[in-house]
Formats: structure tokens, sequence, C-alpha cells
């Protein structure tokens, strides 16, 4: 099962197909189309192999799981932690014009506009001044970030961020070009000639509900080591008609394979590849909506699932049963940080007699009286399948009815941001490897906040780990917020995942992020 399995960020290669290629040419299959490529304000997971290959920032990861150079060729931090001062490299965007610094310093302040809409401006208040423009914008000239040259960029902390530049390699962080983005602010990400990056690709072609199609960009700093002349994304939503074209050599690679084929695949593919993902799947609970405003009906929901069976017969992985937000793989101080975490009152499988007398207290015994009830979701063969076994659990264990509700991810996800929906399966992978990325969405007021739940005493521990420069005392708050938020049932965790995916042997230098992020930039394809 475990052939390929690629630990941490890399996924230095190995894969099989039939079927030759042409030489330089590479296609890729991906199962959704975003509905935003803008890097500043996105917090799609279904954006990021557009942006992770068109785009970086002043620093990136590489196959190991390093930070390196990207557009700064270096830097420098005080050693109090708190000034940061990066050196770009000479680079340019991909229609030629200079990469400067004053670039950085436009597209962070823009994130900080609330009238952009950034999903993600929050990962951006450890900076002077950020947080108190974001509130009152009249104020952006007291944000600490400069451009003093072109080849300078600073900024300054309001305490010590040890993991800031992981956090830097994030969409959010990297340059957007003022004349592009203010030419077109609505349609700049949906053309290819406006379409501006500083990647080892520039897109060529926006074909919606087809595919996105790619050249290497000759004015990338490193062109030299980018060898595809051409990448293909090709959009298949459903994994078993992903799979038949892998098979048949129509593609060379595609992110996700059927679960049922998994076991087979694992013995007889030498395409087959696990992913190790820091992703849990999980739905929202509107604690806003009858019935989930009552804390019990959350409890005796979240109880009633048994894991472990969606896990092996459902989703026949090797997922993980989650019974928390944050998946293990988090190093905090030399700890994992689900070590010896609480399981707030769930289990791998189902707690069926704590659930029915859950709902009982609720008023609900035996689910009499228990109201219509519906499960929204976004269109996904697998993930249906995975609602429609939850709903089967809750009507054997708790006897009630839950309706489920598919549509289309650029429908789905507009209306769950409005938060009028019940229950809406969501998940979140990391942006960067630190519990904090799980975490501070749930902060009051986080645009990825999607149950627009609020808790003082969480909000209070996220700011005492922020601001502690102890990283035991930051690990304990941080456990501590995450109980306050599992404790009071916000979502109904499923499970920790992997990615289960297929690439052509023929390629080598390809690899892909527990992040979720494809990277193409050192591909090539062997003759």
């Amino acid at each position: 099962m475990n052939k390929h399995f690629l630990p941490l960020l890399t996924a230095a290669f190995l894969a099989s197909t039939v079927g030759s290629f042409a030489a330089g040419e590479l296609t890729y299959v991906v199962n959704n189309e975003s509905a935003k490529y803008d890097p500043g304000t996105t917090a799609e997971t279904f954006a990021a192999p557009i942006i992770g290959n068109t785009f970086e920032g002043l620093v990136r990861f590489d196959a190991n799981g390093e930070i390196v150079p990207a557009l700064a060729e270096s830097w420098d931090v005080s050693e109090d932690g708190l000034n940061y001062t990066f050196h770009l490299r000479d680079a340019k965007w991909s229609d030629g014009k200079p990469v400067v610094a004053g670039d950085f310093e436009y597209a962070w302040k823009r994130v900080l506009n609330p009238a952009t809409g950034a999903m993600n401006s929050a990962m951006l208040f450890s900076i002077v001044g950020a947080e108190e423009a974001f509130n009152a914008p009249t104020e952006v000239a007291g944000i600490a970030i400069a451009a003093p040259d072109d080849k300078t960029l600073t900024f300054t902390l309001k305490a010590r961020v040890p993991y800031m530049l992981q956090l830097l390699t994030y969409t959010t962080f990297f340059p957007v070009r003022e004349d592009i983005v203010t030419a077109d602010p609505e349609g700049w990400t949906r053309n290819p000639a406006t379409f501006i990056g500083t990647g080892p690709f520039r897109v060529t072609q926006f074909n919606s509900g087809e595919s996105v199609v790619f050249e290497k960009n000759p004015e990338y700093y490193d062109a030299d080591a980018v060898s595809l002349d051409k990448l293909t994304f090709r959009l298949i939503p459903d994994p078993a008609t992903a799979l038949a074209a892998m098979e048949a050599g129509d593609v060379d690679g595609i992110e996700s394979v059927p679960a049922p084929e998994i076991p087979r695949l694992s013995v007889e593919s030498d395409a087959f590849m696990i992913v190790p993902a820091l992703g849990t799947t999980y739905a929202f609970f509107n604690p806003h909506q009858a019935p989930l405003d009552n804390l019990k009906v959350r409890e005796a929901l979240s109880m009633a699932i048994d894991r472990e069976e969606i896990v092996e017969f459902v989703l026949q992985s090797a997922d993980i049963p989650a019974m928390g937000l944050v998946p293990p793989g988090m190093m905090i101080n030399g700890e994992d940080f689900t070590d010896g975490r609480d399981s707030f009152g769930l289990a791998p499988t189902a707690e069926v007699d704590a659930a029915k007398a859950a709902l009982a207290e609720a008023g609900y015994p035996n689910g009499e009286g228990f109201p219509d009830t519906l499960f929204v979701t976004y269109s996904s063969p697998p993930i249906e399948k995975l609602l429609e076994a939850i709903q089967q659990m809750l009507k054997q264990n708790l006897n009630i009815d839950v309706k489920i509700q598919a549509s289309e991810w650029q429908v789905f996800y507009p209306e769950v941001q409005k938060v009028e929906y019940q229950i809406a399966q969501m998940g979140w992978g990391a942006d960067y490897p630190h519990p904090m990325t799980f975490l501070e969405n749930f902060v009051t007021g986080s645009p990825n906040n999607l149950a627009n739940w609020s808790n003082a005493d969480y909000d209070a521990a996220i700011e005492a780990s922020k601001s502690t420069g102890d990283e035991a005392e930051s690990l304990a708050e941080m456990r501590k917020a995450e109980a306050i938020l599992m404790n009071d049932h916000v979502i109904l965790p499923q499970y920790h995942r992997y990615n289960y995916m297929m690439m052509s042997p023929k390629v080598t230098g390809f690899w892909r992020s527990t992040l979720n992020v494809p990277y193409f930039r050192d591909a090539s394809i062997a003759e």
C-alpha cells in the first residue's frame, strides 16, 4: 500500500503508465476548478495548482521542505526577531517588467484593505499597524511595510513569529502588479494577457470547464532550470474518468484516484503515489441555525459518526479518523501538536449510547420531533458517497433523517460564506506547516470562520500563543484553543487526509507538497 509513500513535503518522484509523451509537454488532471486565482485574496485549495506554478514570493519550499530563496536572494532578521529585511534578486514579471520591492508593498497593503475581500488578511496582522489598518483603512500609513528602494523590502513584527518564513511561502504574500490589478480588478486573473506572474510558467489559455494551458515563462529568473515547454491542467471532475484517461495513456498524471482502486493500484501500478497532506476534512455546524444552535445536538451528531468505517469501507484509504481539528505532523518544540490530545467525547467508532443520550437531552429522544435538516456539499462523487454514509449512520444510530444537497463549487462556496446553511461540508488544508494555519480560522471575524462562531476565551488563547516567545507556552495555548473549539462541537471532524495520485515514471523532478500544491518547476520527461 505504501510503496510510493512520499514523506514530509517531498513527492520527489516515481510512477507508471502506458503510452508515449511529447518531450517537454505534460498533461495533469485536476478534479475541481477554482472560482478565484488572485493570489492575494483567494483561500481556495483548488486555486493552488495554478497559482503555485505561475507565482513565487520572497522565498519558497524546495522538494525537501526547506526554505530557499526565491525572488529574494537573501534576507536579514534582527536579533529580537522583529525586523526583517529582504534583498531582491534581478527578477522579472512574466511580461518582462522588473519585479521591484514596491510590488510587494502594494500587494500586502492591498490584502489589508477590507474592500479587497482577501480571505487571509489576518496572516499579516503580526506586522506592526496591519490589524489597525484593516479595521480602520485610513490608518494605512501606520503599516510597518516599506520599500526603501527597488531591491529592498522591510517589515516589522509586533512580536516574534517563529514560522514567519514559512508564512511567506503562502500566496497571500506573493506580489501582484498594481497597474494590472487596478486596470481590471475583477477580471485580470481570468485573462492570459493580464494574468502576469513571477513563477516558472505563464498561462496561455483559460478554457473554462475544460483546462488551463501554460508555457514555460522565459522571463523567470531561473528559466534554465525549467524543462517543460508546455503544461496543461485538464479538468476531469470524476476520478474514475480521470483514471481511465491515465491508464489509456492520454494524460501523464492525475491528482486523485477513486478510493476503490487504491488497493489495486498500490500493487499493480508504478505510477501510484501516496502523498501526506496536512489536511482535515470536516463539516461546519451552524450554531446560529436550528437545530444546530443546540450544543447537545451538535455533540450527538458528531458522536454518532463511525470514522473508522468511513476510512476503511467508504473511502477505502489510509486516511486517519479525526477527533480534532489539527492533523498530525505539526511539530512544535519537538512535540507533535496532537500528542496526548483529548478526544473531546469522540472516538474512532460511533459512540452510539452517548450520542442517543445527548440527543435526548437536547429534546429529541430517539430522534422524535427532530426538525428538517439539510447537509450541503460541493459536487464531488467521493464526498457525496461519504455524506451518504454519514446520512445512513445518523439514521441508524439516532433515528434522524438528514437530507443532502450538492451543488457546483462556484455556487456552493459563496452560499456557505453567507452562513445560512445548517450543516456544510468543508475542510482545510494547511497553508503553512504550523497549527496556527488551522486555528486562526476560528478567531472571531476571520473570513474563513464559516460558522461565524465567536468565543472570547478562544480568541484570548490564540492571542496568548502568538504573543509569547516561549514555544512550550505557545503550544499549550494552541492546544487550549483547540479544546475550546472542539468542546463546543463547531465542526464535525471526519478524517485527516492523504492524497492518492498518479504520475508517469517517465516524469522526474515533480513533487507535491503536504500543502497540496503540485510543483512542475523541476519536472522533466524522459524519452
